[in-house]
């Protein structure tokens, strides 16, 4: 209805009143809302990430953990999904990601623990895990609360594998030991951030400041858990800054500056406690924290929340859907990928036109770089042979392929989809 014209409510004018002002503009139509969908600005840093990793892993360069923190990044990103999720009852928030991290972690253990009894492991005898509490200590294969036991060194060193391969295999488990820690802790780490974001968001550095540093030393892998805790915690809160819009309430300048600051203290930090890799922030938990934490910093507060990939970036579309779709399957088997390369390549050196001196030491030259290049085909395998389980336990239909092409995408009535 139009609003009554100036004068007595309800009294008509018999002649029309001259206006004395301009008339009130017309309010500007509000935006339409924003479609619910997934910030491809964040799906993208994930495919980074998860790059970065498996580089890391195969090379071995120290300079990558300095260039880009995966593991600050992936923690902060998981944070503000978790509190973007956290909207809903914190109980089945929590058992959805339970049940979505555990099955993935089924089927890895399933293959690694057999391999590991084939090869003639016994966890009761194992000299580091033995007795009771070696069986004990295998429950950590099923949820991964804890540190999973296996053999330093197993089988041959001429055999198919390095003998270090458990090791290998086995060491990724400790990001998802970590995952579900800051799972569990994140409604009290949320109620905490929205009363007191600042000391929230500080507190871990000054833990790790105190257990990163020998100054409290917590021995075993419960002081490895609570380092690791610390580390990345400021990195998973962060990822609560982002959600709820902290970080835009700070004028970019000052919040660049700052982080710059904290990334300066972390290099210098690690100049002075280089470990036995150089400049590798792994081992320098401090310069990992203070720097990843910094890092993180200046990349949500740049952060355009893409709904679509712009630009040439477009191109990578399909394979930044499908390595978020299966970030756990590709994080979880990498390592274990990049070691079976190393028997397929083998098998180049027994071709009848590489017996020449010339040929083998070209192979030699470039073996890291074959490794390289076949080991992105094996986790494509993979994905196709055990990703799957990763939308079984979503309660999603599963997927063999799940770039984001039509054929791909479910098809449902209303056509709405869990971003």
């Amino acid at each position: 209805m139009n609003p009554e014209p100036a004068g007595t409510y309800g009294t008509p004018y018999t002649v029309p009143q001259q206006r004395t002002t301009e008339p009130a503009p017309e309010p500007a139509p509000s935006p339409a809302p924003r479609k619910p969908g997934r910030d491809r600005y964040l799906d993208l840093l994930r495919s980074i990430a998860l790059v970065r990793v498996v580089v890391y892993h195969l090379f071995g360069w120290a300079w990558l953990t300095v260039l880009f923190p995966s593991m600050g990044v992936m923690f902060a990103l998981a944070g503000s999904l978790m509190a973007r999720s956290l909207k809903r009852p914190a109980a089945g928030v929590i058992r959805s990601r339970v049940r979505r991290l555990l099955p993935p972690l089924w089927a890895f253990s399933a293959v690694v623990l057999a391999m590991m009894f084939a090869n003639g492991w016994n966890p009761s005898e194992d000299p580091d895990h033995g007795g009771t509490w070696g069986l004990i200590e295998l429950f950590n294969y099923i949820v991964p609360i804890g540190a999973p036991p296996y053999p330093w060194h197993i089988g041959s060193k001429s055999g198919m594998l390095e003998d270090t391969w458990a090791v290998q295999a086995a060491g990724v488990l400790w990001y998802l030991r970590a995952y579900l820690w800051f799972v569990l802790a994140s409604p009290l780490l949320l109620w905490l951030f929205r009363k007191a974001p600042w000391p929230t968001l500080l507190a871990p550095l000054g833990l790790t400041a105190i257990v990163g540093t020998g100054l409290v030393t917590i021995p075993g892998e419960t002081g490895n858990a609570v380092s690791d805790f610390a580390v990345y915690g400021g990195c998973w809160v962060l990822g609560f800054a982002h959600h709820d819009g902290l970080l835009k309430q700070i004028p970019r300048y000052v919040s660049v500056s700052c982080a710059s600051l904290i990334m300066a203290f972390g290099l210098w930090w690690a100049s002075n406690h280089l470990g036995p890799d150089g400049w590798d922030l792994n081992d320098i938990p401090l310069a990992q924290a203070t720097w990843s934490f910094g890092f993180v910093v200046i990349l949500l507060q740049y952060s355009p929340s893409w709904q679509e990939l712009p630009g040439r970036l477009a191109k990578w579309d399909k394979l930044v859907t499908l390595s978020n779709n299966r970030a756990v399957t590709i994080y979880l088997w990498h390592n274990l990928l990049i070691m079976a390369t190393v028997p397929i390549i083998d098998l180049a050196y027994e071709l009848p036109f590489m017996q020449s001196e010339r040929a083998v030491a070209a192979l030699d030259g470039a073996y890291t770089i074959w490794m390289f290049a076949l080991v992105w085909p094996l986790i494509g395998l993979m994905v196709l042979a055990v990703g799957w389980v990763e939308d079984i336990a979503a309660k999603r239909k599963p997927r063999l392929w799940p770039n984001g092409t039509r054929t791909d995408r479910p098809r449902t009535s209303t056509g709405s989809h869990r971003g």
